[in-house]
């Protein structure tokens, strides 16, 4: 194995294309093919799929990128102290969340963590999926449900209160059936979660106007007067136009956990940040 071509095992997995990794180590793109079909054999595995879009990590490949990005860090660490400058650090850090919680809650915190350290660059990934740590699809993952996977490290890290909210000027509900109300609530998937059972709980006969899994369209639709809305109050507090009812009664709160995989324990640049998040955020 040349130990070099795990720089380009490096930039086709963060880039997703030849081309693309190609552009950022300053190569040709039939030297990165080159060099990876070298590297793959002598690992003798194939390290990605080639697909019509990209190249995706085979298994494989994500066992080598967890070893390979282990000795990149290494290699800039020595770097960095043979110049001097082992204060900055280097390289790609990947965050999953959901939606309303990476634009909300993390984006002030990434943005400091930006000016603190301008060389590490953070690709932020918001959906309702689970991303999955054992399988190298992100590197911090923020989400409501606790970790349970042995090789993850996992904390609690806040607890977020949630409220129902109407459009500026709306006149709380009867708290006895809601019969008149109109109401924004989660799509049939997520209907399980515990503000919708609330909310059908407090207000059973409102009608349903319209469901959606996004919080921020969630709070949009409220605001628009298409319907009250159970909140992370994050986010409805800082949305233009809608305020808190109080109908005597509140929506149950979530915990939030942040995990990542054992053998990032010791990437600097990972700390860096989680000691951030966490110093900002934790309650």
């Amino acid at each position: 194995m040349e130990w070099s071509d795990l720089r380009i095992f490096l930039a086709i997995a963060r880039e997703g294309t030849l081309g693309a990794g190609a552009r950022r180590l300053g190569l040709t793109q039939p030297t990165m093919g080159r060099r990876l079909r070298a590297l793959e054999a002598a690992v003798g595995q194939t390290l990605f799929q080639r697909t019509a879009d990209g190249f995706v990590l085979t298994d494989e490949g994500n066992a080598v990128l967890r070893h390979a990005e282990r000795i990149e860090e290494e290699a800039l660490a020595f770097q960095r102290q043979l110049a001097g400058r082992d204060h900055h650090l280097e390289g790609m850090l990947r965050l999953s969340s959901s939606d309303w919680f990476g634009a909300t809650v993390l984006a002030p915190v990434l943005a400091e963590f930006g000016e603190r350290h301008p060389r590490v660059t953070v690709e932020l990934l918001t959906d309702a999926r689970l991303y999955s740590l054992p399988r190298r699809e992100a590197d911090l993952v923020f989400r409501i449900k606790p970790f349970d996977e042995p090789e993850v490290i996992s904390r609690r890290l806040m607890h977020i209160d949630y409220a129902l909210y109407g459009r500026a000027g709306t006149t709380p509900p009867d708290r006895g059936d809601g019969a008149g109300a109109r109401v924004v609530t989660m799509d049939t998937a997520f209907a399980e979660m515990p503000d919708a059972l609330w909310l059908r709980k407090v207000l059973p006969k409102a009608e349903v106007a319209f469901r959606s899994n996004n919080r921020e369209v969630q709070a949009r639709l409220c605001a628009q007067g298409a319907g009250l809305a159970v909140l992370p109050r994050p986010l409805g507090d800082t949305s233009p136009g809608i305020v808190p009812l109080d109908i005597g009664e509140v929506p149950p709160g979530r915990d939030t956990f942040v995990g990542y995989h054992r053998d990032l324990r010791h990437l600097t640049r990972l700390r860096a940040l989680l000691d951030l998040v966490i110093e900002r955020l934790a309650n």
